[in-house]
């Protein structure tokens, strides 16, 4: 089945993707979720469709070719990061209302500028819900670069970023800069959601880097091993949902979360199989 992949350039182009996206999402997701910050993927993610609506409507209004959807979205992914680092500096009491402020201001745009390009199209449903035909070799380059770039931010800065995921105050303490550790955390977020939008879609990118995480947590006994399960989870949902997305002429975020699901489900009623299996033979 995986030969079919092969044969078509932009097949190529979407499996190469896919499999750069599935080491990337998750493994910023595992900090995000630690972090407690799960929801922003969601809020950044609408921001990156209200940049991708902007991007459609330029196409239209001035024509192809002087900002395309995938770097217009980027671009406001970014810019909607850096909001949501300042608002979370301005309300430092309540730093979670960020969140929803950037979501609903996403949300709105999105409304205006899909409105204004005259509703729903073909292209506007791919970036939504992803598509196996719709990644580029520019975009696989640039999704490439994005991935060098988000792998190497988290080995230089892996000490600061997990001492400021589990004990704040104490990271701090120790000298660390929060503020700007903080900030290239969330644009490095930023960066990854746009990224993985041409594959699992604007409505589902928040799974890809929260689920492999959920699941790899049940499994998991420590952090660095989470982070490995969490790939490794992500991997495979990426490239059975790819098939079976291609296959079936399913949209690829669909499957990919049904994927996701299905072995998040598996590890919960696993998990709990295998301690009452320890608790029976303790008993014996």
């Amino acid at each position: 089945m995986l030969t079919h992949f092969f044969e078509y350039e932009f097949l190529r182009n979407t499996f190469f993707t896919g499999l750069i996206i599935g080491i990337i999402a998750p493994l910023l997701g595992t900090f995000i979720v630690v972090r407690r910050l799960s929801l922003i993927a969601d809020a950044l993610s609408h921001v990156t469709l209200a940049g991708i609506a902007f991007g459609l409507l330029m196409e239209k209004k001035v024509g192809p070719g002087i900002i395309t959807p995938f770097y217009s979205g980027l671009i406001s992914s970014v810019i909607g990061s850096v909001f949501i680092e300042k608002l979370r500096g301005i309300y430092k009491a309540y730093q979670e209302l960020a969140i929803p402020i950037i979501l609903s201001g996403g949300v709105g745009f999105s409304v205006i500028f899909i409105a204004l390009a005259n509703g729903f199209n073909t292209d506007l449903y791919n970036y939504l819900f992803g598509s196996v035909s719709a990644v580029s070799r520019q975009d696989l380059w640039s999704i490439m670069i994005i991935a060098i770039i988000v792998i190497t931010v988290i080995i230089l800065f892996y000490k600061e970023l997990f001492m400021l995921s589990f004990d704040e105050e104490h990271a701090v303490v120790s000298g660390i800069h929060a503020k700007y550790i903080h900030f290239i955390f969330i644009v490095l977020t930023a960066l990854v959601i746009a990224a993985s939008i041409r594959i699992v879609g604007v409505l589902l990118v928040s799974a890809l880097m929260t689920l492999p995480v959920a699941a790899s947590i049940r499994i998991a006994k420590g952090f660095k091993q989470t982070i490995l399960f969490s790939i490794i989870i992500g991997e495979i949902s990426v490239i059975s949902g790819l098939i079976f997305g291609y296959y079936f002429e399913i949209p690829p975020g669909g499957t990919i979360v049904m994927a996701l699901l299905i072995i998040l489900v598996g590890t919960i009623f696993g998990k709990k199989l295998y301690t009452k299996k320890l608790k029976s033979n303790s008993y014996a």
